[in-house]
């Protein structure tokens, strides 16, 4: 029988709403961003010169979203475009200066986040758990298409 308090998917998923609702709530209190904003401009400190397809897969947002997170990104200066002068409807992404300063605020406020959040469980419990994490999220890699 499926008990949803048991169900991996249904417990992830809450778990990934709370904590990314409760992060937001710091984003858009103090710098005015959405949750998909932060998740670009921090996909975005990490690589250079992103297409958007890479960023709507690697981040799993929809195209949509992402592309409404960078136009508002681009129109506050956070985020630079540019089109593929080959093909137009390719389109990179990269943080200005403005964006590289904001997650540099943001940043150590996210790892306080998760150090808060971690808190309860043991430093073995948080090791396992990022293991355990990545274990799962790999599978998709040996996922046959």
């Amino acid at each position: 029988m499926l008990e949803l308090d048991r169900f991996l998917p249904y417990l992830v998923n809450t778990l990934g709403n709370r904590l990314s609702q409760e992060l937001g709530e710091i984003y858009a209190s103090r710098f005015g961003i959405s949750i998909p904003e932060w998740r670009l401009i921090a996909h975005l400190s990490q690589h250079r010169d992103v297409s958007v397809r890479e960023v709507f897969v690697r981040v799993a947002m929809d195209k949509a979203k992402v592309s409404r997170a960078a136009a508002r990104l681009e129109l506050i200066g956070l985020v630079e475009k540019k089109v593929n002068p080959i093909d137009k409807r390719l389109v990179s992404l990269k943080l200005t200066q403005k964006g590289r300063e904001l997650f540099e605020q943001i940043a150590p406020l996210a790892l306080a986040y998760e150090t808060e959040v971690l808190a309860s469980l043991s430093s073995e419990e948080r090791e396992a758990f990022r293991q355990l994490l990545g274990k799962l999220l790999g599978r998709d890699q040996r996922r046959p298409d």
